[in-house]
């Protein structure tokens, strides 16, 4: 019973470690484990984000939230000036419920799998 306990709340952490966005903006291309361009339209976007206020509400694919420190980052970023130069393009949207993907074959840049 107790090993099945722990292997759920095992299950658990992983599964929110690996939709969390806690994102970080680096200086620098080259510390960037993701280069992103921020495009005007949605229908150009391969991500629609959305920016949280509190980081227990970046649970959700596109739901990202700023940290303070790279150590704290699940990814760090780097915006680039020309869309051709990006891994990933992004969209902004102003509600939360509209964030999540449009090109979900883009998905392992942000976790890898």
């Amino acid at each position: 019973m107790l090993k099945n306990i722990f292997l759920i709340l095992l299950i658990s952490l992983i599964t929110v470690s690996l939709n969390a966005q806690k994102v970080f903006k680096v200086a620098y291309e080259s510390q960037a484990d993701v280069k992103i361009y921020a495009v005007k339209y949605e229908s150009q976007c391969d991500l629609k984000v959305y920016f949280v206020n509190y980081e227990s509400q970046a649970d959700e694919d596109g739901l990202w939230y700023w940290v303070k420190y790279e150590s704290q980052a699940d990814v760090k970023i780097y915006f680039v000036d020309y869309e051709s130069q990006a891994d990933l393009k992004i969209y902004y949207v102003d509600y939360e419920s509209q964030a999540g993907w449009r090109n979900v074959n883009k998905r392992h840049i942000l976790y890898g799998n």
